[in-house]
């Protein structure tokens, strides 16, 4: 019987399943956003939120238990310098996992987890949210009142 047996094998022994863990984590956290299995991102889930509530605490402990588990140091920094600042305010639930279409090969249930306030850089809503860089106005457009003296010529000849 499977009493009080939490969790999902997926297939794989114990070394090959926490790989599996630590890459997803690892990936989500690096793009913000992956598609991957329904089961997996339900699995990476409750792993991904611990990591990102480790960023927000942002001590050097906290570091250290994030480097634990997450083995690459740029994504580490990421967590601590980006999301973490961003989810500051959130007393938890930073991820959306949200269904996809079934996998074309095998059938599989697709699913996309992403960071709460991901926004997908070609989306319109990013294209809008972007800050845009305004150009100097141009001499031609620009109302600059001539030197002194040239005034009072113009005027005098008038």
């Amino acid at each position: 019987m499977r009493h009080r047996q939490a969790g999902r094998h997926l297939g794989r022994d114990t070394a090959h399943r926490k790989a599996l863990y630590r890459n997803l984590v690892t990936d989500l956290l690096r793009y913000e956003r992956i598609t991957t299995t329904e089961a997996k991102a339900k699995e990476i889930r409750p792993i991904a939120e611990k990591i990102i509530t480790l960023g927000k605490r942002g001590d050097v402990h906290a570091r250290r238990q994030a480097l634990r588990y997450i083995y690459d140091k740029h994504v580490v920094e990421r967590i601590f310098d980006d999301i973490g600042p961003r989810m500051a305010d959130r007393p938890g639930g930073y991820l959306r996992i949200t269904a996809l279409e079934p996998r074309k090969g095998d059938g599989a249930l697709m699913a996309s987890i992403e960071l709460i306030d991901y926004l997908d850089p070609g989306s319109p809503v990013a294209v809008a949210a972007a800050p845009r860089a305004t150009a100097p106005p141009s001499p031609a457009t620009s109302a600059v009142a001539p030197p002194v003296g040239e005034a009072q010529a113009t005027t005098a000849t008038a």
